[in-house]
């Protein structure tokens, strides 16, 4: 009667071992395809402001030809915004801030052309024009809120794969830390308004 105790009591502790233990590697899991997921979401928000570009400059183009370097200052950011792709799951803070100053630079091309545009009140009035800066704007919004779900998401997944008993889990799993957006450079810096 006792072996038989002892072997139960003995099943019982290596099952309930067992449980925590795939518990454990399941809740990685599951942190980890949420910031995959946040990540798809943040590269679905870049992707529709890409997208709406090409219709922003054509519009501006019939209005303001002669801003040829604007426009191609946009098409080209565009592009190199395009020729990077980050596996997301392996990402370097290095590549991150790559992916990260690309935007940046296309965010500036798209400001550059929007001041541009000030000079021209047929185009400011156009209505496609104004559509099309309402879904830029949106977009902004949208990519916003991306980022900081991502990061959110990214602070999970770092938390617990920093203390114990994650970092256990993390190792069964193949969960690694992931690189959060950061910043961009400089914007600690209040912006300097001078009406001179």
């Amino acid at each position: 009667m006792f072996k038989s105790k002892a072997f139960w009591i003995t099943a019982a502790i290596v099952g309930i071992v067992l449980l925590l233990g795939v518990s454990g590697v399941n809740s990685q899991i599951g942190l980890d395809e949420s910031a995959n997921e946040g990540w798809g979401n943040v590269e679905a928000s870049y992707q529709r402001r890409a997208d709406l570009i090409p219709n922003l400059v054509n519009t501006v183009k019939g209005y303001a030809a002669h801003e040829e370097g604007v426009l191609t200052a946009v098409t080209e950011a565009r592009a190199s915004v395009n020729d990077i792709n980050i596996d997301i799951e392996n990402a370097t803070a290095a590549q991150m801030a790559q992916f990260q100053e690309a935007q940046q630079g296309l965010s500036s091309a798209l400001s550059r052309l929007l001041v541009t545009v000030e000079a021209y009140p047929d185009l400011k009035a156009d209505q496609q024009f104004l559509n099309l800066q309402a879904e830029l704007a949106g977009t902004e919004n949208r990519i916003n809120i991306a980022r900081r779900d991502y990061n959110s998401n990214v602070k999970d997944v770092n938390s617990s794969v920093r203390k114990f008993p994650g970092m256990i889990w993390a190792m069964l799993s193949g969960v690694d830390k992931r690189s959060a957006f950061e910043a961009d450079a400089g914007s600690e810096d209040s912006p300097t308004v001078d009406f001179e």
